[in-house]
């Protein structure tokens, strides 16, 4: 098992230098996702061509956890189609509730490092802010 240390350190990263944290030009898809009881407040732009998410991106403000969580999820789901990005909310939602296999959360790759959220239930709602933003866009 990895340390503590690790995972903070990857969420540290995202959330400092996050790659997906910008506008898009002309996304297909625009949605905002608000966690009023700590105030993070996502946009969620994504672009969308024949099943496919070709780009993503987000801005706003935020909890450290909830900006990373966001890029993180991004870096996943562009270039898969949206039903792919569906299975991973849904793997992400699982292993947040603690009913996720050792498999789903390996193939979560970095979203991984929020497995510790679900023994603290005053941050699931920031982690999982952004998941649950992409999948009403995509379902919108």
């Amino acid at each position: 098992m990895e340390s503590k240390t690790f995972y903070s350190e990857i969420i540290n990263d995202h959330n400092l230098h996050p790659l997906h944290k910008h506008d898009i030009e002309k996304p297909d898809i625009v949605l905002e996702g608000v966690n009023p009881s700590c105030g993070d407040d996502i946009v969620l732009q994504l672009k969308v061509k024949d099943g496919v998410i070709t780009d993503g991106s987000y801005v706003g403000e935020g909890c450290a956890i909830s900006q990373a969580s966001a890029d993180i999820m991004l870096d996943m789901i562009i270039g898969r189609t949206t039903d792919e990005a569906i299975a991973l909310h849904d793997k992400f939602m699982n292993m947040i509730k603690g009913n996720a296999t050792e498999e789903d959360i390996e193939e979560l790759e970095e979203a991984g490092v929020f497995s510790e959220i679900s023994h603290m239930p005053a941050r699931v709602k920031c982690a999982v802010l952004g998941w649950k933003t992409v999948k009403e866009a995509i379902e919108s």
